[in-house]
């Protein structure tokens, strides 16, 4: 396995195709717009400035790294030679299922179809192909140079020798892959996502401000960001969409997502990447001052 597509250029997407041209795979990168494609070259050029700055990398390793990806507007023609494909596209079913159905089309047979979705049937996104053996959930963390975890996630028809293929592959990178079953959420987010919907309805019950719940949680449980600034560096859409497709597929109250994080995604306040959630952003992408609505 040599070639490598990424289909999504954003946050998630172009931490994979970093991570996997690092390691020496040629990548092709692929987005609807060459800005976006712009976006997210220049991301990883500067993730990899700052690596060389930390003497992690070298800048002969930069060169090398950045010579590994080229960019494509057109999927057809990024994916033409790829023995895998990684979907890191928009946390949305029927955009994914679009997708899937159009890689199954123009993809060799050979190509093994994997998605980066955090909450998603593996299971449904195969069945819109004729590969469902060939799909499966490589779901990373973020920021995905750094991270270590990659959940693995083998939908109902996805085959052992895929499996253990993809497990291997993540190996490579220096990751350490966790292979998990096809239900809602998955391992990471059915734990995690519950804990930051409680933390904002804790909030939203008045028990105790922003900077307090992230206080307790992160010096008396020793997480290294509170869930509030983690909600925020996620972003609070996501959060929501995580939860509904949890919520959906167990038809459990206890993943109904909170009003406040409801009404914050409404107003447009989706945490860093709109420069406020439960925290203001304008100043500095730190959790360093809480937003006006929640301080006192």
């Amino acid at each position: 396995m040599k070639n490598i597509a990424v289909i999504g250029a954003g946050t998630m997407g172009n931490g994979i195709a970093h991570t996997f041209a690092q390691s020496g795979f040629k990548v092709n990168l692929i987005d609807i717009s060459d800005a976006s494609l712009k976006r997210g070259m220049d991301t990883i050029a500067r993730n990899l400035d700052r690596m060389v700055a930390k003497e992690k990398i070298t800048e002969a390793d930069k060169t090398e790294t950045l010579g590994n990806i080229s960019t494509f507007i057109n999927t057809e023609e990024g994916v033409k030679n790829a023995d895998l494909v990684v979907e890191a596209a928009t946390e949305n079913l029927d955009l994914k299922l679009k997708i899937f159905k159009q890689l199954d089309a123009v993809c060799s047979e050979h190509t093994i179809l994997a998605t980066n979705t955090s909450s998603i049937s593996i299971t449904q996104i195969g069945a819109v192909t004729s590969r469902p053996e060939k799909v499966i959930g490589m779901h990373f963390m973020n920021p995905v140079p750094i991270m270590k975890l990659v959940e693995i996630i083998r939908g109902y028809s996805t085959n052992d020798a895929v499996t253990t293929t993809i497990m291997e592959l993540s190996k490579t990178l220096g990751k350490v892959p966790t292979e998990v079953n096809d239900y809602p959420g998955f391992v990471a987010n059915r734990i995690l996502m519950p804990m930051i919907n409680e933390s904002i309805e804790t909030l939203y019950n008045g028990v105790a401000g922003v900077e307090e719940i992230d206080t307790v949680m992160k010096l008396g449980m020793a997480h290294p960001m509170g869930p509030l600034q983690l909600a925020d560096f996620i972003g609070l859409d996501v959060c929501l969409s995580i939860l509904n497709v949890m919520y959906d597929g167990f038809k459990n109250p206890k993943y109904a997502p909170c009003p406040l994080l409801v009404n914050m995604v409404m107003a447009g306040k989706l945490g860093v990447k709109s420069g406020e959630g439960f925290y203001d952003y304008a100043e500095s992408r730190k959790a360093e001052v809480v937003s006006k609505q929640f301080s006192k």
